[in-house]
């Protein structure tokens, strides 16, 4: 036995057993153990003797490793000179952190590591269009980990949380493939290779992850998020909150002009919503690209912004969109020529979104600093002429760059380097900012909007996703989120019938904002009246949502977490997916399932007090058939002494 032993309490011990290629990492201040063996490949992680995460290491970690010792841990190197690093980072009493590193030398290598995800819930991962919770229900084959329209995968964090108390995070610069629940049931393998959409150019990569432990899930995140995540600096503003977000969107779609909007502002503030938020939405531009007004279509923008302002909406906002289409001259030409698109490694900069046919539109290169200065200009341009106050940025995943980009930042980062580019270029024009696109930028104090939910019931994409959905964006540090449009967007002609729209106007209650395009009065007097106590009671709870947010900004706290949160070891809530909360005392158990009037809920440990009628429950129980009628949303208060 080869023993290196440290002579203090609290630093590392690292141990080489010859005979059985065992390699270890204990944690003193924790009481957990990193056992990695080289003869069966597999690394295990125990915290006072109980496993908490297992994985099944690629084939670089050969029997015939050899171990050398480092600062902090040790690094195995096998036949092939490959190296692999596990280094110790945090060791204290409530968390333990450590980092296995790869710098891969052969660019045609591929490695997997595959991580046993049966056997405990799993929370965070990618949004996806069936968001299953907990998502070891999810299944993924050779899944490029980016943000991409395929999916509605816009937020594509590499931060895994386990109910057992341990985390998985994957740096951003390994370029990702996840197989989940394909060719090994109960695995979630992390494959990293040289491979479009990532950058194939660099002959080495490098291929870092690190596992958190702690006590709990709960503790676990919250450590993930001050050493690694991070926490919004900021948060949007309380009147974006207190009051309704209304859109021209999925009411009016692309059917805007001066007289129409005019007409639903004065329809909203007719029926007695005031102090909202106006949101003017697609097609209000010379052409697509251009960020200039068709002044067919609005003659005056001055003018309207100022009389929807006087119409009761002392917030108006305006859509923006990072693409300029061929055609729209002599926009597009200025900016081709002056370099500021991305082009792919041919140097052409053809590609293709929602508004354009294929290969008629270019993607603005923000990660060029001046070109990122010049859009923002432009857009201070539209604040200027029009008396605007912000703006709501759409798109940016990097899927919508021309295939095989060329960025300008460091190789290892492309092409998730559009993404951050444009979401820090954009979140400099104040709290009314909104993106739907995200990967690694927590840290900014802006919403962070669902991507467009259809309005069905089933889980595609449906009513149940708009929770799911929200659990999935808290738990992977983005706490400010914005849900989509009530009702949903009503695609192919299918808008959201009554039933719908009041039910989910419900779930919307207490998430931090609500935003309107369908409106009540598309359906009868019951559905004004039912929207009108519900937007009521969303903002009687505004100062609790504010005062999460700021909970957000000090301390990484979700602001609408998963009923565990307030009992991590309650298996029963671990599984609910269709109850969130509102910070530690709220629950939320909106109806998300059609003609249907009465619900199961499960209250975790605590009193809580029922938000209709007063009744008090101890936790942790079920209530049975829970009486919800249409106009009903069930909640709880918890009980205060």
């Amino acid at each position: 036995m080869i023993n290196f032993r440290a002579p203090l309490v609290g630093v590392l011990l690292l141990v080489a057993v010859a005979s059985t290629a065992n390699y270890k990492l204990e944690f003193y201040e924790a009481n957990v153990v990193v056992t990695v063996r080289t003869e069966n490949r597999q690394l295990t992680v125990e915290r006072d003797g109980k496993v908490v995460q297992q994985i099944m290491m690629g084939r670089d970690l050969a029997a015939a490793s050899t171990q050398e010792e480092i600062a902090n841990g040790f690094k195995l190197v096998n036949l092939y000179r490959e190296e692999i690093e596990f280094t110790k980072d945090v060791d204290s009493a409530s968390f333990s952190l450590f980092t296995i590193a790869r710098k891969v030398r052969t660019r045609s290598k591929v490695v997997v590591d595959c991580v046993r995800i049966a056997g405990s819930n799993w929370f965070g991962g990618p949004q996806q269009k069936y968001q299953y919770w907990p998502i070891q229900k999810l299944r993924f084959s050779e899944y490029s980990y980016l943000t991409k329209e395929a999916d509605n995968c816009a937020v594509a964090d590499r931060y895994w949380l386990s109910s057992v108390g341990s985390f998985i995070y994957v740096d951003n610069e390994a370029p990702l493939f996840i197989d989940q629940n394909y060719g090994q049931p109960g695995y979630m393998c992390l494959e990293a290779k040289k491979s479009l959409p990532y950058d194939t150019y660099d002959n080495t990569y490098s291929f870092i992850y690190q596992i958190g432990v702690a006590s709990d899930a709960k503790v676990a995140h919250v450590k993930a998020v001050n050493h690694i995540l991070g926490k919004p600096t900021g948060h949007p503003a309380e009147a974006m909150v207190k009051y309704p977000i209304w859109s021209t969107w999925a009411r009016y779609k692309r059917d805007i002009d001066d007289k129409v909007v005019l007409q639903y502002a004065d329809e909203i503030s007719s029926h007695g919503w005031q102090n909202g938020q106006y949101e003017l939405d697609d097609d209000w531009e010379k052409c697509y690209g251009a960020l200039e007004f068709n002044t067919n279509k609005f003659p005056n923008i001055r003018q309207t912004i100022s009389a929807i302002k006087a119409k009761g909406f002392p917030r108006v906002t305006l859509w923006i969109h990072p693409f300029i289409n061929k055609g729209c001259e002599p926009w597009y030409s200025q900016a081709k020529r002056n370099g500021y698109l991305v082009t792919n490694h041919n140097g052409s900069t053809d590609t293709e979104w929602w508004n354009s046919q294929k290969g008629q539109a270019a993607y603005v290169d923000f990660s060029q600093p001046a070109v990122a200065e010049w859009f923002t200009k432009r857009l201070r341009a539209i604040l200027d002429e029009s008396g605007i106050d912000s703006f709501k940025f759409d798109a940016g995943e990097t899927s919508w760059t021309p295939p095989d980009p060329v960025l300008h930042g460091p190789r290892s980062q492309h092409p998730n380097l559009i993404v951050d580019s444009y979401v820090r270029t954009v979140a400099k024009f104040g709290d009314l900012v909104e993106v739907r696109s995200t990967q690694r930028t927590q840290n900014e104090p802006i919403f962070v909007r669902m991507i467009d939910k259809d309005s069905e019931w089933n889980w595609n994409n449906g009513l149940p996703t708009l929770v799911t959905t929200l659990l999935q964006m808290n738990m992977v540090g983005y706490p400010l989120v914005l849900p989509d449009m009530v009702g949903g967007n009503g695609y192919n002609d299918h808008p959201p019938n009554k039933e719908m729209f009041i039910r989910w106007l419900q779930a919307n209650v207490f998430m931090p904002s609500i935003q309107f395009s369908y409106v009540p009065w598309d359906y009868d007097t019951e559905t004004i009246q039912i929207s009108k106590t519900m937007t009521d009671l969303h903002e009687r709870f505004t100062p609790q949502i504010m005062a999460r947010f700021k909970l957000a900004v000090s301390e990484g706290l979700p602001v609408n977490p998963p009923l565990w949160w307030v009992a991590p070891a309650d298996t029963v809530a671990q599984r609910i997916y269709d109850q969130f909360l509102l910070g530690d005392d709220i629950i939320a158990a909106p109806v998300l399932q059609e003609n249907v009037r009465s619900r199961d809920i499960y209250l975790p440990e605590g009193s809580w007090v029922d938000g209709n009628n007063g009744t008090v429950y101890t936790g942790p129980r079920w209530i049975r058939s829970y009486s919800a009628p249409l106009s009903v949303l069930p909640y709880f208060v918890r009980k205060t002494n």
